[in-house]
């Protein structure tokens, strides 16, 4: 499966998929220390999102959300890639944060609600720095 995403933050990623059931905010509900979920109202509170290609279909914005996403991608703490249905400004912006400030890459593409349907199928996603996501790794 191939599915083309557009770019908020280029990028090359590869590894296990993390599915979020609801959208999530990175500034209070996200633990960059950890790289944990702490919302105790959010289904997956306690789920650790390092190591992971994350899918989820919208974010919870905030103006914090830049600096939450860059200190994880820092501290590799923070998901390796990020997939969406609902471009992030927020989430794109701290992204690049990190990889300018840090050398650290998580790149963040969005994608159509089909498309991101047949990805939930996926147990490991590559992103290719054209913006291309597949399941062949």
């Amino acid at each position: 499966m191939k599915v083309q995403g557009t770019i908020l933050n280029p990028g090359e990623a590869e590894g296990p998929t993390l599915i979020l059931t609801e959208p999530l905010s990175f500034w209070g509900a996200f633990d960059p220390r950890t790289g944990a979920i702490v919302d105790t109202h959010h289904a997956q509170c306690g789920t650790r999102l390092g190591g992971h290609i994350l899918l989820l279909p919208e974010t919870r914005g905030s103006g914090g959300t830049p600096g939450g996403i860059a200190e994880a991608v820092r501290r590799g703490t923070g998901p390796l890639g990020i997939i969406l249905i609902t471009p992030d400004i927020n989430l794109a912006v701290g992204a690049a944060v990190a990889t300018r400030l840090y050398g650290r890459d998580c790149p963040v593409i969005a994608v159509a609600a089909d498309d991101y349907a047949a990805l939930l199928q996926a147990r490991r996603l590559r992103i290719s720095s054209d913006g291309q996501v597949s399941d062949e790794a």
